[in-house]
């Protein structure tokens, strides 16, 4: 038996809300596991009557069953658990438990006294907004691909995109330090062709380099691609860590808005019962984690998101979390003028749309093609415009 611990602590604690697989018994089974599993990870009839089970060990707040054989477990932690780390609070979460199956991270209930340590989106919507130069309506991005293209061929491409009015040009996720394409070769020639087309265009397009680095360099590399001009960063937060996009968000030296990009997030959400719900993954961890756009696979692409996930991700990025400022959705994959209809009565004007393949495709040339798409987006919203007031105005 532990000796009994008395502990100072604050008294406050966030919510885990959990979907948890199996019938009644098993659920509190599994939840009373969680419990212990997330914290001390110590056998529990060795415990006292003391602040460790009073606080340190979650504490189960709620049952409800929700389906068949499936139940919605809130469980509460102490704050002071995390240390305030977002690797912790990862940890904490969802960390050993994430090696059985049947338990999916549904949502999170963060008290402001928690989200007060971390200062999540640098810019937000309305700075990123700002720093575009676009009030109102959505936000346009297309990556430079395919791989393969040289730092010259690239920038070339980089120059349509900008003189096409597309506000965010960004390196293709795959696209870091190749042989044929060169880091600090490919940023400088992107970055001044983008400027180039601004002064041309009068517009505020902006590159978006991928920082992909080995890890004892992708802080340096950020900070050189900021000292280069380049006007936003692309991180991978599943390759490199929620925490290293942490840092590189929090960094004044920086100071770009960070648009973080979902490779190798996939098997979260693979599974309707295990992992991590596409609102807490793509919304809420990523606005912890300083995601001024988090970029998610569009509904009816070639990714198997569909459009009631790309809507838990839009409300993800937009719940209260305290002070931290909400973020852009950014579906990308598959997108094409066809599907415009269904994308604008989905995301409406709080988006950043990414749209790839389609630019080469569709008309005669990049700039062509990414301005047909901003005036048929346009167009498309003040139809839904029109016909909400004219529904208003019927009612």
């Amino acid at each position: 038996m532990i000796e009994d611990v008395q502990l100072e602590l604050s008294g406050e604690r966030f919510v885990v809300c959990y979907h948890i697989s199996g019938d009644a018994g098993e659920a509190q089974r599994r939840a009373e596991h969680i419990c212990i599993e997330q914290t001390i990870e110590f056998p529990a009839d060795l415990i006292g009557d003391d602040d460790i089970r009073r606080h340190i060990m979650g504490q189960v707040v709620g049952i409800t069953q929700i389906g068949d054989d499936l139940w919605e477990v809130s469980i509460s932690y102490a704050c002071e658990i995390t240390g305030y780390s977002l690797n912790q609070t990862l940890n904490v979460i969802f960390g050993n438990i994430s090696l059985q199956p049947g338990v999916l991270v549904h949502r999170l209930l963060l008290p402001d006294s928690f989200t007060a340590h971390f200062r999540g989106p640098r810019f937000g919507q309305a700075g990123l907004r700002e720093l575009c130069g676009e009030k109102h309506g959505p936000l346009f991005c297309s990556a430079l691909k395919p791989m393969g293209l040289s730092s010259q061929q690239l920038a070339q491409q980089a120059y349509e995109f900008a003189l096409g009015g597309f506000h965010l040009i960004k390196d293709d996720h795959g696209i870091s330090d190749q042989q044929f394409s060169r880091f600090r070769e490919r940023v400088p020639l992107c970055v001044a062709a983008v400027e180039r087309a601004n002064r041309e265009t009068g517009l505020h397009c902006t590159y978006v380099p991928t920082i992909n680095s080995p890890a004892e360099r992708f802080h340096e590399d950020a900070l050189w691609a900021r000292q280069q001009g380049a006007g936003g960063l692309l991180l991978l937060p599943g390759i490199s860590g929620f925490d290293a996009m942490r840092c590189v968000a929090d960094d004044d030296r920086i100071a770009l808005p960070i648009l973080a990009h979902p490779a190798l997030l996939g098997s979260f959400t693979a599974s309707p019962h295990s992992g991590l719900a596409h609102f807490v993954l793509f919304g809420q961890l990523m606005r912890l984690a300083g995601a001024d756009a988090s970029i998610h696979v569009n509904f009816g692409g070639r990714f198997a998101f569909n459009r009631e996930a790309c809507l838990s991700i839009v409300a993800g990025t937009a719940c209260a979390m305290g002070a931290i400022k909400t973020s852009f959705p950014c579906p990308g994959g598959g997108m094409n003028v066809r599907n415009i209809p269904q994308m604008v009565s989905t995301y409406g004007a709080d988006v950043v749309y990414l749209i790839g393949g389609a630019m080469h495709r569709e008309g005669a040339s990049i700039r062509d093609n990414c301005r047909n798409f901003r005036r048929l987006v346009h167009e498309e919203m003040a139809r839904e415009e029109l016909g909400k007031a004219q529904k208003d105005k019927i009612n």
